[in-house]
């Protein structure tokens, strides 16, 4: 038997959402990198374990495409800076119609999913 989270679809499928997810939730708030993080991996076990090394990256692309943009801020904890990340209105725009593409692709793999199912249940 395949170990669902270890397959190559799965982690493909992942990663191609992944971008969608983080401009969601940097539209809920401005927020920090570990702040992202930490609500990734509290919140959607699903996603399996996210790693700084994957997340910044994303990020960085995010502000390249000038969908989010960025501040630096004081940290308490160190003295240093924190990075705050907030939708830029072309990020709140490209993250509408990915909301609106999402909705019509999940109906869409929804609908083969269920005559699947039903081809299942009736053999």
């Amino acid at each position: 038997m395949v170990k669902i989270m270890d397959n190559k679809y799965v982690q493909q499928f992942k990663k191609g959402s992944l971008e969608m997810i983080l401009l969601s939730l940097i539209g809920r708030k401005e927020t920090y990198g570990y702040e992202i993080i930490t609500e990734l991996n509290s919140s959607a076990s699903v996603l399996g374990y996210a790693k700084e090394g994957t997340i910044y990256p994303i990020l960085y692309r995010l502000q390249e495409a000038e969908l989010i943009q960025c501040r630096l801020a004081p940290a308490a904890a160190n003295g240093g800076s924190k990075k705050y990340y907030s939708l830029t209105l072309k990020g709140k725009e490209v993250l509408q119609e990915l909301i609106t593409f999402w909705s019509s692709y999940t109906d869409c793999v929804n609908s083969f999913i269920a005559t699947y199912q039903q081809t299942e249940v009736s053999e």
